[in-house]
């Protein structure tokens, strides 16, 4: 087993599911866990589990709501300034919703949450990770990526909206981000790689309205896989030595994959990156 003894590991979505898995494991290999949610209620449980548990992590938690720019921002500064070096970022909260909802920035809620979190967050903390090299970026990403186009003349799905639709595009966001990611990284000492974990047990679909629940629920009853045997590609891609100097990969069952021919696209990934600056309003 890998150690992380002395490493900072910050994970998002971290007080359930698939975070809370990839949380415990990484605890079990000496890692100082930062976990970022959305409910300080449920957070504190994860934080409190942890700490009891048998390697008594060291693990704190933050809270905030990642599709929300000013929060990401918010969160990121508290990072910036708390902790004195971060050598991983796993990128994992993520939803799905079955009907469309603007944020406060005027952003779909699926793009917003499952893209421009993780990009806005990733480069607010990118000098941190920076100091900290060797460091790794993981991002959680999905095999729904399949078969899903950008559309740049409407990125929001405002013209028509599909949850499915909206979250495969987020995922293949999410592909096309790690792919540009890694390349403006290159000679850093900070890795980016994404992960498919599988279709997993875990509370994804449970805040959609009362039909779409009832088909996810059924779904996750019929062909769903528990969120720790789905954690083990996070746990890979986060602390495997042999992938110290791996970056720009896809992985499935701890196997680098190869993802759709969209999200090999170069110019695609250099598009969004562009949008996604522009949203966020940072200089490219």
């Amino acid at each position: 087993m890998a150690s992380l003894a002395g490493k900072t590991v910050v994970i998002t979505g971290g007080t359930g599911g698939l975070g809370f898995q990839t949380a415990l494991a990484l605890a079990g290999m000496g890692a100082r866990l930062v976990l970022i949610g959305r409910d300080p209620a449920r957070g504190e449980v994860a934080v409190d589990h942890l700490r009891r548990g048998p390697v008594n992590a060291s693990v704190e938690g933050h809270y905030a709501d990642l599709s929300k720019l000013g929060d990401v921002r918010r969160i990121a500064a508290t990072l910036g300034e708390k902790l004195d070096r971060i050598d991983v970022l796993v990128n994992n909260a993520g939803a799905i919703f079955d009907r469309r909802e603007v944020t406060e920035d005027g952003l779909e809620r699926t793009f917003a949450l499952n893209h421009m979190g993780y990009f806005l967050l990733t480069q607010l903390l990118g000098d941190k990770l920076a100091r900290s090299a060797p460091a790794r970026i993981v991002s959680v990403a999905s095999e729904a990526h399949r078969g899903a186009r950008l559309d740049f003349a409407d990125l929001q799905s405002s013209r028509s909206y599909s949850g499915w639709r909206a979250y495969r595009r987020s995922k293949l966001c999410n592909i096309l981000f790690t792919r540009e990611l890694a390349q403006r990284l290159a000679g850093s000492g900070v890795t980016a790689n994404c992960v498919h974990p599988g279709f997993c047990a875990t509370n994804i679909g449970n805040n959609t309205s009362t039909w779409f629940r009832r088909g996810v629920r059924l779904a996750k009853r019929l062909f769903a896989i528990p969120p720790e045997r789905g954690a083990r590609t996070l746990i890979y891609a986060a602390a495997a030595p042999e992938l110290a100097n791996v970056s720009g990969r896809y992985f499935i069952d701890c196997r680098s994959a190869t993802p759709s021919q969209e999200a090999q696209d170069g110019e695609t990934a250099k598009r969004l990156w562009a949008a996604s600056a522009h949203i966020a309003n940072l200089n490219d």
